[in-house]
């Protein structure tokens, strides 16, 4: 049943003004519930109708304290509607908050997400979380940021104020004032949804805003190395030790299929002689806690032996940081001729197609190393290469030539 509602103005007699005007209070009445303010508005006692609570008279005083009076009375009743459908129950103090905007008065969506980058900022220091996801989760709130400023001519917006066309607003604005393609604007849209999902949970947003929403990933190819251009960036002599070092680091991604965030984290207690005897990397992996147990090969020992007693601490190798890492390997990859856009994730996808998938590694296995918590997403990180399918049917070929109810009839 709907409750019982009223609004009533009156004057707060007992602390006139030194002008001998009287402030006018507000009291909200529901279900026997009440709730004052005060309307920042003084008035003339003499003018004032005690029944009708408003200004007798057609005065300019009269008309626009009455023109003010009428307006609070609009926006009450609008708070508590508005309270009513969201929550299913209200009483004075949620319509008077909802009106003053006390529900929600520091929630703003830039200020949460400032918040949020703060206590990151300690995850990051921590090594929980990775420095690379915190660069992304900067990125979006300086987005956030210039659209919001271009948009409304604001710093901020409040919570409340974001609706499904503020998402689709910002998604035009990365694509057309950004240029940034569909699967870099998919991604930019998580860490918005995370500010979202934020606000519903700490009661600061009551309708989501994205719930209509939809944007998909366009599935592409993810690049590899050939064998001829892993052997170009092994086989390549380096006057500076820092861009020898990072080719090392890649190449040790390369063999072992680590992402650059968990080779960062790597340390000497992950190297361990397992129970067959030979050395593993028994790590976890940063970006999903899933246990990657790598078994290692020749390449990978080869390079942490060159770098043995150099890291400091409990390291394992001397990583350098992530930025300057992906500026040198690009660098070098264009040096040895490779004309494909080198990240360090393609060190991983390498890995995954042509160090093992081409080499008959099966794909469990693979997906065990990987650290995957499904084998779908191995599936999507390990292309088999052509040259794989090509072997695996000349061995077919083999075997179905030695069979002799497979043989070619004769004609």
């Amino acid at each position: 049943m709907k409750s019982t509602f009223k609004v009533l103005f009156y004057l707060k007699k007992n602390n006139p003004k030194k002008n001998g005007l009287v402030p006018v209070m507000c009291r909200v009445t529901i279900d026997g519930t009440i709730s004052q303010f005060s309307c920042k508005l003084n008035v003339d006692p003499q003018l004032w109708d005690t029944t009708a609570g408003r200004m007798s008279g057609r005065s300019d005083q009269a008309t626009n304290a009455n023109r003010m009076l009428d307006t609070i009375r609009v926006g009450i009743t609008k708070r508590y509607q508005e309270v009513f459908e969201r929550e299913g129950y209200v009483n004075a103090e949620k319509v008077r908050n909802a009106y003053l905007g006390l529900d929600n008065k520091r929630e703003t969506l830039l200020a949460v997400y400032a918040d949020f980058l703060l206590e990151f900022e300690k995850s990051c220091k921590s090594g929980s979380r990775a420095t690379s996801t915190k660069i992304k989760y900067t990125r979006v709130y300086d987005l956030l940021a210039e659209f919001i400023r271009l948009k409304f001519n604001r710093n901020d917006i409040a919570l409340r104020d974001i609706t499904p066309a503020f998402i689709t607003d910002f998604e035009f604005f990365m694509k057309m004032d950004k240029g940034l393609d569909i699967n870099t604007v998919w991604l930019y849209m998580m860490p918005l949804r995370k500010m979202i999902a934020i606000a519903i949970n700490h009661g600061w947003l009551y309708r989501d805003p994205f719930w209509e929403y939809a944007i998909s990933y366009e599935e592409r190819d993810r690049g590899f190395l050939s064998k001829e251009e892993i052997k170009a960036l092994m086989d390549m002599k380096f006057r500076n030790k820092n861009h020898e070092l990072v080719r090392d680091m890649f190449i040790f991604c390369v063999f072992t299929g680590l992402a650059f965030s968990d080779l960062h984290n790597l340390k000497k207690d992950n190297l361990q002689i397992a129970f067959d005897g030979h050395p593993w990397i028994i790590t976890r992996r940063q970006k999903t806690d899933v246990p990657s147990n790598i078994w290692l090969l020749d390449i990978p020992l080869r390079i942490i032996e060159k770098y043995d007693g150099i890291p400091k601490c409990d390291k394992l190798l001397p990583v350098p940081c992530y930025k300057t890492a992906s500026k040198v390997i690009r660098a070098i990859a264009r040096e040895c001729g490779i004309a494909k856009d080198v990240t360090w994730h393609v060190a991983r996808h390498t890995y995954a197609t042509q160090v093992c998938l081409s080499n008959g590694v099966p794909i469990e296995s693979l997906s065990k190393m990987l650290g995957h918590k499904d084998i779908k997403t191995t599936q999507i990180y390990a292309k088999i290469i052509d040259e794989k399918v090509s072997s695996d049917m000349e061995a077919l070929s083999r075997t179905l030539n030695g069979l002799s109810h497979f043989s070619v009839p004769t004609i």
